[in-house]
């Protein structure tokens, strides 16, 4: 059940953390034998978990975005800047 001090924390939740402990709400949830009341609230703290999952899941994706982006400039920077082709199949 979804606590104030596990909502707080939220914030500073590690991904790992928090698919954990969603694969334990869920576990949870498929096991069955939980109140209504009880069954809401581990349903309420999946979804907050998936919103901390998908948080970091698109922020390593934007990284990851921007890393290759830099390093495909890099690649056209270099080429350009020296002004010399490489020929085909002449890789150190």
């Amino acid at each position: 059940m979804a606590t104030t001090r596990e909502k707080t924390d939220d914030s500073t939740l590690g991904y790992e953390q928090a698919r954990d402990e969603l694969i334990d709400v869920v576990r949870r949830l498929e096991a069955g034998g939980t109140s209504l009341e009880e069954s809401l609230a581990l349903w309420e703290r999946g979804e907050e978990l998936a919103k901390v999952c998908r948080r970091w899941l698109d922020g390593a994706r934007a990284r990851l975005d921007a890393a290759l982006a830099q390093a495909d400039g890099d690649e056209d920077g270099e080429a350009g800047a020296s002004g010399d082709a490489e020929a085909p199949g002449s890789q150190d």
